[in-house]
């Protein structure tokens, strides 16, 4: 059971994850008319999760902006995406 936890957790969602933040920041990119990038290891640990042009960006779950008593300090821009039916719906202001 621990087994099949494990790895639902680091291959499969751990997998998606990274797959809709590429998707995000490709979609960005596009909007912005610009070029995109993951994070690397060192920018991870800073909260940032990838770069549109040369603005890094965090990308959370729009539920994250409810939780505003968190302590951490993220020094990039928020980009928020919803979980909704048939994919998800994404929040660029901060970077448009």
């Amino acid at each position: 059971m621990v087994e099949e936890w494990v790895r639902d957790l680091v291959i499969v969602k751990t997998f998606i994850g990274l797959r809709v933040q590429e998707a995000i920041l490709k979609k960005g990119a596009e909007l912005k008319k610009t070029g995109y990038r993951l994070a690397l290891p060192g920018e991870e640990t800073e909260g940032i999760d990838g770069y549109i042009g040369d603005i890094p960006v965090s990308i959370k779950p729009h539920t994250y902006a409810a939780k505003a008593g968190l302590p951490e300090s993220i020094n990039a821009k928020l980009i928020f995406y919803k979980k909704i039916r048939g994919g998800i719906e994404v929040d660029y202001r901060e970077i448009i």
